[in-house]
């Protein structure tokens, strides 16, 4: 009788995946895929903290005063806060930003709906996203804080009691016209209120309005951010804005345009 002699399995089962690396390894495989875009090296700046801006940010507020604003004259500034007066603007115009914001509805709740804690922020003066003392307080939902003024309201109602301090972190791109004023891109806006998402890249209509429907006017690249004042001694303080550095989108456009092309039902992937 022939006696079979057989490798133990876990040898056996080693035996075959070294030879699967081998193969692996020896098949020819492709290179290391490069984009061709030769991108500008980004800028190193210091992130700020609890507090404290970024350090290419440019302060509105620091609790001092409110040099960076025209019509401030109404509001007082105590304890390092400023209490909304009147509405103002800044000197500056800003285009493609991000805005950090601090704010308060009053401590003691006076009226119901539209007229508790109300204020917005305007960005280039026509595009406002609703500052309102939205804690269990009623009303018409695209009207509610952080909504996009009657336009889309809030993924949530993020609210702090009144007289809490809460934060606004608002991306805004400007849209873009074409040399004869025509609408060539949306405005686009993502809203953080105290650090949740409630407004996410959200393509805006138009203009806010309350009265007349949203619309498009062509108008500079670059316009003044606002800050409404609506009857309702709003507290701010660390008010700091980004301005968003050319995206180069130009020296992505090559490449979009040649990966369209490519049929990648016929393009294995080799690792």
């Amino acid at each position: 009788m022939t006696r079979k002699i057989g490798l133990p399995l876990g040898l056996f089962g080693t035996g075959i995946l070294i030879g699967a690396l081998f193969l692996h390894a020896a098949a020819p495989q492709r290179p290391p895929w490069l984009s061709g875009v030769e991108w500008p090296v980004p800028k190193a700046i210091d992130p700020g903290g609890l507090g404290k801006p970024p350090s290419d940010a440019i302060v509105l507020f620091d609790g001092k005063d409110l040099s960076a604003w025209e019509g401030a004259e109404k509001w007082k500034i105590e304890d390092g806060v400023a209490i909304c007066g009147s509405s103002i603007t800044t000197k500056q115009a800003f285009g493609d930003c991000q805005l950090h914001v601090e704010w308060a509805s009053p401590a003691e709740v006076k009226g119901t709906g539209q007229q508790r804690g109300n204020s917005g922020i305007f960005f280039m003066g026509y595009y406002e996203i609703q500052i309102l003392d939205s804690y269990e307080n009623e009303t018409y939902v695209d009207g509610m804080v952080a909504s996009i003024y009657k336009q889309r309201p809030p993924f949530v109602n993020a609210s702090r009691k009144p007289g809490e301090w809460q934060t606004f972190d608002i991306i805004f791109k400007a849209p873009r016209f074409d040399e004869k004023g025509k609408l060539r891109e949306h405005a686009r806006v993502t809203v953080l209120h105290n650090g949740v998402v409630v407004q996410h890249n959200f393509e805006l209509l138009g203009r806010t309005n309350y009265r007349v429907p949203p619309y498009y006017e062509a108008h500079p690249d670059k316009l003044p951010l606002s800050i409404q004042y609506h009857g309702s001694p709003v507290r701010f303080r660390n008010i700091w804005i980004r301005e968003l550095e050319d995206d180069h989108e130009e020296l992505l456009t090559p490449l979009r345009n040649k990966l369209r092309e490519i049929d990648w039902a016929f393009q294995p992937y080799n690792g």
